[in-house]
């Protein structure tokens, strides 16, 4: 199936993807100012990160059911919800305040994620079609637009309050394309009765893939705006490579998924994105570190959406929201305990020390991928 009838057939869930993309590019672009602003040094300012993994943990257990309870309006009302949440870390100040901005955001990102992943899984059970990748990709190529429209508007001096105030006001305009009816009621009653083996091998996929994107997209400016010298719209470079490659990556891993095994693209993916960390960690100048950027991107892209695909693909029908909701637990809190963990290391070693750990969680991916077709994945 090609990417545009990919998209053509999973166009609602999409346009969710990709609202969640723009606001997180225009976050990770903005991290420098945001940091400045709140008076953190690096290992203060992952903890202050850690807010929006208490949120995501929160929501991710309790999406099941809020989906159900809002049924058609659950996806255009959790980015609603993302939209008022992101109206906060552009206004505070403080840290104390920050942490709550991030946890609110944490909260409405999860949710959104739950309930968009859980309508492409069904989406994929009705066609026999993979459209995960096609999906994420929408995430990426907005994420690369947010961070370079967002580098620009840094330029000009814009404040993150007055584009996330503007991101909203197109959200609210969006609402009512984003109904979409549940395709089968999660018994979420009954979470013992879910295949936990193929739940937390799936959820340790994601978890690492996303780990290792959360640490570029956060860190990418600060690493060539002070590592190797660069200015504002060149560190927003660093988030907005990574953005689109991992959209060209997640496009073009629509394709290769309908060829190869799922495992097999994540092996050679795995490959590809340590390469690509290899050369972040011995960058000179800013241009070689976008190169490994870049590379790092179309390596990861494919990785958490095919972990989310495989569970999606592997449990029954009536349990695939709250299997789904359960592996992004584990995949969405790597996601934001990232940044932490590279600020701890940045904090006593620099960014570049930072990098190479990335390097080395990445390979932690092979043995996972081996268990997982044992199980018959």
């Amino acid at each position: 199936m090609s990417v545009l009838n990919a998209l053509r057939l999973s166009h609602i869930p999409a346009l969710a993807f990709a609202i969640l993309g723009l606001y997180w590019g225009s976050f990770a672009a903005f991290v420098p100012l945001l940091k400045e602003r709140v008076g953190a040094g690096d290992a203060l300012f992952g903890l202050l990160l850690l807010g929006t993994a208490c949120g995501l943990a929160t929501t991710m257990w309790f999406a099941p059911m809020v989906d159900r309870w809002l049924g058609r309006w659950s996806m255009g009302l959790s980015t609603l919800s993302l939209s008022a949440a992101f109206l906060l870390p552009g206004v505070v100040t403080s840290p104390t305040g920050f942490f709550v901005a991030m946890f609110a955001c944490g909260l409405a990102s999860g949710l959104t994620d739950v309930i968009m992943n859980a309508r492409v899984s069904d989406l994929e059970a009705q066609s026999g079609r993979s459209l995960m990748n096609a999906n994420h990709g929408s995430f990426s190529l907005a994420y690369a637009v947010g961070a370079f429209a967002t580098g620009l508007a840094r330029e000009a001096a814009v404040q993150p309050g007055v584009l996330f105030a503007v991101l909203a006001l197109g959200v609210l305009l969006l609402v009512r394309r984003l109904r979409m009816e549940p395709a089968a009621t999660s018994d979420d009653s009954a979470p013992a009765s879910l295949p936990w083996g193929i739940v937390i091998l799936c959820g340790a996929v994601v978890l690492i893939a996303f780990m290792s994107e959360a640490a570029v997209e956060t860190w990418s400016a600060l690493h060539v705006e002070r590592t190797l010298g660069g200015g504002a719209a060149e560190g927003a470079l660093g988030p907005t490579m990574l953005g689109l490659t991992m959209a060209v990556g997640r496009f073009g891993g629509q394709a290769v998924s309908e060829r190869l095994s799922d495992t097999s693209v994540i092996l050679w993916a795995t490959m590809l994105a340590v390469a690509g960390t290899v050369l972040v960690v011995i960058a000179p100048v800013p241009l070689v570190a976008y190169l490994g950027f870049g590379t790092m991107g179309l390596g990861i892209s494919v990785i958490g959406p095919l972990g989310l695909a495989l569970v999606g693909r592997l449990v029954p029908a009536s349990l695939r929201t709250v299997a789904i909701s359960r592996t992004a637990v584990l995949g969405f809190l790597g996601f934001f305990a990232a940044p932490t963990i590279m600020g701890f290391v940045s904090e006593g070693y620099g960014l570049r020390a930072a990098f190479a750990a990335v390097a080395l969680l990445l390979l932690l991916l092979l043995p996972l991928v081996f268990a997982l077709r044992k199980r018959g994945a």
